[in-house]
């Protein structure tokens, strides 16, 4: 049975259910997935995510759970992603199939450099690529040099030959999986059954969008499979009451929700706070919903050459209840949060409670970063200004 749903109910339904508050394990649990960037301005993509839904989030409290602990892992997902890690035995199909178009090449042509490599991290323990591009304790000329090395390490990461150990910044330090994945799941039967898969790994795009399109744009679906494939994914999922058919707004657009994500819709309204979003949290995967449900408009320009840019590098939504309410271009710089550009949308007049709130979200956003001050460019608008002035005298 098809869902009828009013624009304002599904932007209530998407407000619960992504920013509910909740903790580390509580997000995973929730959304399945979170996907990784390594640009950092103000901590990278998973802290973003993570700060918007965890209260009390500082910069890389996610690395604690993912190596650490050992409840997430690093994976490839929509892109590269951390997942929990009993995923593993699930994704067998993805380490086996849906390998980077070079990895086949690399792993057979160049077996010797790959034996040397794993040699010696069953000897050393983990090792990132500066370890190899250095070559210390190895023949010189035993492969070619830097670019080959980190080719076979995200070769063998793909297959699952390796897995992320640790990071130090954005860099991988590698190890072998059954080192790493704990005994439980790595020692768990892969699953193998195409058709169960693709029904899986499909799920999981739902799960965290909430609420998608199945026309979404086609890095939306990296590892799920072709169109067919998808299409009796979908099929199946909603025979099986995973996923329930959705028509949102007078013109009837087409989503599918995940079933689970309905049950926020008899929920009252969240207090209205005001959140900055990664550029790609999965609340945004789909830049065409988002635009029909919240008549938000938005690029993540930061691979664009500069003259093409309409906003800017690194800019990234403001939300607040149950809108998009602005986007900024911010970067901390030398522990300072440095705002150069804000941009109110159109239909947004700010009053004194979103002031208030924009105040609070500031404050929240200062001690995620760990920062030691604010400040706002010439350019920014004069509230925002004000805030930030108000806020640098603290």
């Amino acid at each position: 049975m098809t869902i009828q749903l009013s624009r304002e109910q599904a932007r209530h339904l998407l407000a619960c259910y992504h920013f509910s508050p909740t903790d580390l394990p509580g997000v995973f649990k929730r959304l399945g997935t979170v996907q990784y960037d390594p640009l950092n301005p103000v901590g990278r993509n998973p802290d973003l995510v993570l700060q918007a839904r965890v209260p009390g989030y500082r910069v890389d409290d996610w690395q604690r759970v993912a190596y650490e602990q050992r409840m997430v892992y690093d994976a490839w997902d929509k892109q590269a992603c951390l997942v929990p890690v009993e995923d593993w035995p699930k994704r067998a199909i993805t380490r086996e199939r849906h390998r980077p178009y070079h990895d086949p090449e690399i792993l057979q042509k160049e077996a010797e450099a790959v034996a040397a490599i794993l040699a010696a991290l069953d000897q050393r323990g983990p090792l990132s690529s500066l370890d190899f591009e250095r070559k210390t304790g190895y023949a010189p000329n035993s492969w070619a040099g830097a670019t080959l090395a980190k080719r076979i390490l995200r070769s063998l990461w793909a297959c699952g030959e390796l897995v992320t150990h640790h990071r130090q910044g954005g860099r991988h330090y590698y190890d072998r999986a059954h080192r790493v994945i704990p005994a439980q799941h790595f020692n768990q039967p892969p699953l193998l059954d195409e058709a169960v898969y693709y029904r899986w790994i499909v799920c999981r795009r739902y799960q965290a969008t909430g609420l998608l399109r199945p026309s979404a744009e086609a890095a939306v679906w990296s590892a799920c499979g072709d169109g067919a494939q998808r299409k009796r994914a979908l099929s199946e999922l909603v025979e099986a009451g995973t996923l329930i058919p959705v028509q949102v707004g007078e013109q009837k657009l087409a989503f599918y929700a995940y079933a689970e994500a309905l049950q926020v819709l008899d929920k009252q309204p969240l207090e209205p706070r005001v959140i900055f979003l990664g550029p790609l949290d999965s609340l945004l995967w789909d830049r065409k919903g988002v635009q029909q449900i919240f008549n938000f408009d938005y690029t993540w320009e930061v691979y664009k050459p500069e003259p093409l840019r309409r906003w800017g590098y690194y800019v990234i939504p403001v939300f607040y209840g149950d809108r998009f309410i602005a986007r900024l271009d911010s970067r901390l710089e030398k522990g300072v949060w440095t705002i150069a550009r804000w941009w109110w949308e159109e239909d947004i007049t700010p009053d004194a409670a979103l002031l208030d709130a924009l105040r609070s979200g500031m404050e929240q956003f200062l001690r995620y970063l760990n920062a030691q001050g604010i400040q706002a460019s010439e350019g920014v608008a004069t509230h925002v200004r004000q805030l930030v002035a108000d806020l640098a005298r603290l």
